[in-house]
């Protein structure tokens, strides 16, 4: 245990950029836009149209007219869009990531030295796989809220300056609930992406150049080839099968919330259904999270993720060379 712990201090050390600075900078930038948005606003006297996922005019115009149920689920969605946010930076960030977890190691030829140390390659892979599922997302959602809690004391101290009463609209709100249920969504996220998890280790560890052209160019290229046999009259597979459940799978499961939609592309439309619905916390109830766990998509890909994995490991134990 001690080994593995250090194993993933180690990622996170070498990693830091993409796993701390990338969502920090992010919502560093957003909330240093809203509150330019709100000086700028004061400042020129015009109507406040910021929006940070939700219009804050809006937010004013339902507290002022005692609507204060429905702005505090505007702040609830405001919360979610200041989660979504890192978490589309984050999936660039572990697609790279883990497109050169194992094969950076033997460009470098660093390979040798880890080989040298007491550490198996099972725990190794098992590392930069935790550090995926579990690691990057953690660090992205608590850097997410800590700046969402600090838009509250901007809006609140704005609202305040206004003859606003901030408290019934902070006390409307569910930051914490929805806190505890984004907590929740994580093990169905990893669930989710052990497929994109997987394949990207497995062309990391197994080409000797050009991992990123294995890993895509491959699986678009048969599905283009599958749609011309397809328009040719011959047998093939459905092109929305083909494209939701194995290219989307393979390439964009590790996208935060992307198990949320019908198909893996349709995740983004269903999160801004479910921002203007207001119907955050129902979305992210655990009984709609972890229903998931119940269907044969979610089923199949574990497999077919856990295999790929174990490939992964295997060639991470018999390959050390790249090209030069």
């Amino acid at each position: 245990m001690n080994t593995f712990s250090w194993l993933l201090k180690r990622e996170y050390w070498e990693h830091r950029g993409g796993f701390f600075w990338t969502p920090f900078w992010i919502s560093a930038t957003i909330l240093l836009f809203t509150l330019l948005g709100i000086i700028w606003a004061e400042v020129y006297a015009s109507r406040i149209n910021v929006s940070v996922g939700v219009s804050l005019e809006s937010i004013t115009q339902m507290v002022s007219s005692g609507q204060i149920a429905q702005a505090g689920r505007a702040l609830d969605a405001a919360y979610v869009s200041f989660a979504m946010v890192p978490c589309i930076a984050l999936f660039f960030v572990l697609f790279f990531y883990l497109l050169g977890a194992l094969y950076d190691d033997r460009r470098d030829r660093s390979v040798l030295f880890w080989k040298s140390l007491p550490v198996s390659d099972t725990a190794t892979v098992l590392s930069k796989v935790v550090s995926a599922m579990f690691v990057a997302p953690l660090i992205a959602l608590l850097i997410s809220t800590i700046a969402f809690a600090l838009f509250l004391i901007v809006i609140g101290t704005w609202a305040a300056l206004h003859g606003i009463n901030p408290l019934p609209l902070l006390a409307a709100s569910r930051p914490f609930s929805l806190f505890g249920r984004m907590l929740l969504t994580i093990p169905a996220d990893a669930a989710w992406a052990l497929p994109t998890i997987g394949w990207l280790l497995f062309w990391s560890a197994f080409v000797r150049s050009k991992p990123f052209l294995w890993a895509v160019i491959l699986p678009v290229l048969i599905f283009v080839a599958n749609t011309w046999v397809g328009a040719l009259g011959l047998p093939n597979i459905d092109r929305s099968v083909l494209l939701n459940d194995v290219l989307a799978r393979l390439l964009f499961g590790i996208v935060p919330g992307s198990w949320l939609g019908d198909g893996a592309f349709s995740w983004l439309g269903r999160n801004a259904a479910m921002l203007q619905s207001g119907s955050v916390l129902d979305n992210l109830s655990p009984a709609v999270v972890y229903a998931r766990f119940a269907t044969a998509p979610m089923w199949i890909g574990i497999l077919a993720g856990a295999a790929m994995i174990g490939a992964a490991i295997w060639m991470r134990g018999r390959r050390i060379e790249t090209a030069s």
